[in-house]
């Protein structure tokens, strides 16, 4: 039976419909891949750079442990970027106190240039600890920002002092391996 010509737009239009609509499901990538990743070489200078920027909690405290333990110097020194009411309710032994509104003035007199800044701040939710590391490194200062800050540093069951002194909480068992040393990565 030969189509009118009303109906040949219309077969047309639906023909067409049918086609979008099989590319679309067949070709349509998830939320992962939409943008795709990076070529290696880039994805190595990219996480190569993140290196250069960021410390873990748990890299952090090793190598404060290993100072306390045998006086092995770290070879960085650690500020908390927050206030002193911050400061006051808890903070990482052996940082130094160095609120981010205060770096302009102060820095010079506290730190050595030729010594790496590892800065922190309360946590992943707060850029302080950016913003301090930014504040050095206008001023010269090598710097790297601590990842997950002072909550990450009592998540995983670091110790800690307080203006009352020094305290401790059992590590978070989503944070940190409960019987290791180390999470291996």
């Amino acid at each position: 039976m030969p189509l009118s010509a009303v109906d040949r737009p219309f077969i047309v239009m639906i023909v067409i419909h049918r086609l979008i609509r099989m590319t679309t499901t067949t070709s349509q990538v998830n939320a992962v891949l939409r943008t795709p990743p990076a070529s290696p070489a880039a994805a190595a200078a990219f996480f190569s750079a993140s290196l250069a920027f960021h410390a873990d909690v748990s890299d952090v405290a090793a190598a404060l442990a290993a100072e306390a333990a045998d006086g092995t110097d770290p070879g960085f020194v650690v500020i908390d970027s927050r206030s002193t009411a911050s400061w006051d309710q808890g903070r990482i032994p052996g940082a130094l106190h160095l609120p981010t509104a205060l770096i302009p003035e102060r820095a010079e007199q506290l730190l050595d240039r030729s010594v790496p800044v590892v800065t922190y701040c309360w946590g992943p939710g707060c850029n302080g600890a950016t913003r301090s590391a930014l504040a050095l490194a206008e001023r010269g200062f090598q710097v790297k920002e601590m990842l997950g800050g002072f909550e990450y540093w009592v998540r995983e069951g670091f110790p800690y002092e307080t203006w009352e002194g020094p305290a401790e909480k059992a590590a978070d068992p989503l944070t940190a391996p409960v019987a290791a040393a180390d999470c291996g990565c």
